[in-house]
């Protein structure tokens, strides 16, 4: 069956090496067909990488080399569910260290501009604990990280 709904993600010229990264830092994820300009086009000439398709996370996406008219912005994102402090830290470190940065609560973004959540469950879970107090604890310790700290998360939740 073909592929009817992807991500198209907006690259200026280096969607063959961002498709790359994600394919070499997330499981269940690769990069597929590459396709070649077949004449000049407003961001570059014939010959040239226009679109890659690659999935990342088990998410079917399209990179389109469309020049610098658009740039991402953080009204979309990737939302990375992690079940460890390893994962976690592996991802966050993959993003930043290839030349992206951090943000708040969870979120960095890499050095093409696509933000990326890096959620451990045991987050998820803190902050929709059934004690609203235990909730509410787990949340303002996630308010003031960076990347997230799951010993940090649980010792708040627990008080």
């Amino acid at each position: 069956m073909s592929i009817r709904n992807r991500i198209c993600l907006w690259f200026d010229s280096s969607a063959l090496e961002a498709a790359q990264f994600y394919a070499a830092t997330f499981d269940d994820s690769h990069v597929g067909a590459v396709t070649h300009a077949p004449g000049d086009f407003p961001a570059g000439q014939r010959g040239q990488v226009l679109t890659v398709e690659f999935t990342v996370l088990g998410i079917p996406c399209l990179g389109l080399n469309g020049g610098p008219a658009f740039h991402p912005t953080e009204a979309f994102s990737f939302q990375v569910l992690t079940e460890d402090q390893a994962e976690t830290d592996r991802l966050w470190n993959a993003i930043i260290d290839h030349g992206g940065q951090p943000s708040a609560c969870g979120w960095c973004k890499d050095r093409w501009g696509l933000s990326w959540q890096i959620t451990p469950r045991a987050l998820t879970e803190a902050i929709a604990d059934p004690d609203p107090a235990a909730a509410k604890r787990a949340f303002e310790a996630m308010m003031t990280m960076a990347k997230i700290d799951i010993a940090a998360i649980e010792a708040a939740r627990r008080g």
